[in-house]
């Protein structure tokens, strides 16, 4: 290889690593302008965001925020509650969601198409349009519990589970994935004896890593960023999320300080499951070399 080109192919190396650079920055600095403005009392908060002080740790910096802020609040009351039925329902909505979309892929009954066409124009219908209608039929269900034969599912974790176990988005990633699998394993495995059960457990689900993690990702987020739906069907304070707590902090005098510190505290789970995922992401497309 000539002098030239290694000097060419360095200077793209540092094109690209910079531009990667800037992008990452660009979704960094509202965490970082978060975390600072968490340790800044509220006049040197607002006065620090006409410069690139608001980025900086400068002043007078402290952790007192974060005291008011669990003063104001039961914070972990709130992530408690939002972390609960945000896991529950990932891992229902997983197990339902990746059965329906192997049903759709493999197994052959009547209707089929039509009920994938109707779980598609889902999608397009927003939540807001029928929020007012599963309020009304939620505060009416019959559930029973160890209490006995109870009627109406408002303030408990239940009403905020339930409706969002299966979905259209979830069920399409894992149908469009399990099509893309290779069909000779499929076979293989029903020639061998396997029944349809086994083949999903043991064949098709471990090697469905990249669209669980996605379908894990989009979900957590959704849940965990509920505010409308919990804060229609949860007056008691044991029940809500953490979204719904933010409230909160803009009764009577808004302290913008201690905003922020619990928008930092809340945003750690999201990143840390983000991250977590992430790693198993990209653990399980190295594992599976699977080809279609």
């Amino acid at each position: 290889m000539s002098h030239s080109s290694v000097d060419h192919h360095r200077l793209r190396l540092v094109v690209r690593y910079t531009l990667l650079s800037l992008i990452a920055l660009m979704f960094i600095f509202p965490l970082v302008f978060m975390l600072v403005s968490s340790l800044k009392p509220d006049h040197q908060l607002l006065a620090d965001t006409a410069s690139l002080r608001a980025f900086l740790p400068v002043g007078d910096i402290s952790l007192s925020n974060y005291d008011k802020a669990f003063e104001r609040a039961p914070i972990f009351l709130f992530m408690f509650n939002s972390l609960l039925v945000t896991a529950v329902t990932v891992v229902l909505s997983l197990l339902l969601c990746s059965m329906a979309g192997f049903s759709f892929v493999y197994l052959n009954w009547r209707g089929k198409q039509l009920a994938f066409s109707i779980i598609l124009a889902t999608l397009i219908v927003p939540f807001e349009t029928i929020a007012i209608p599963m309020l009304l039929m939620v505060s009416k269900l019959p559930w029973l519990g160890l209490e006995g034969l109870t009627w109406g599912w408002l303030n408990t974790y239940r009403v905020q589970i339930v409706p969002f176990i299966a979905d259209g988005l979830t069920i399409f990633l894992f149908t469009q994935y399990f099509k893309d699998l290779p069909r000779e394993l499929i076979e293989a495995a029903r020639v061998e004896g396997s029944s349809w059960w086994q083949v999903y457990w043991r064949i098709v689900m471990p090697l469905s890593g990249p669209v669980i993690a996605t379908a894990a990702i989009l979900k957590f987020l959704v849940m965990y960023n509920q505010y409308l739906w919990p804060i229609m069907v949860t007056q008691q304070e044991q029940y809500r999320p953490v979204l719904v707590g933010l409230q909160y902090f803009f009764q009577l005098n808004t302290a913008w300080g201690e905003v922020m510190a619990y928008l930092t505290l809340i945003t750690m789970p999201v990143l840390a499951f983000y991250l977590v995922l992430q790693r198993a992401f990209i653990a399980s497309i190295a594992s599976t070399g699977v080809k279609g």
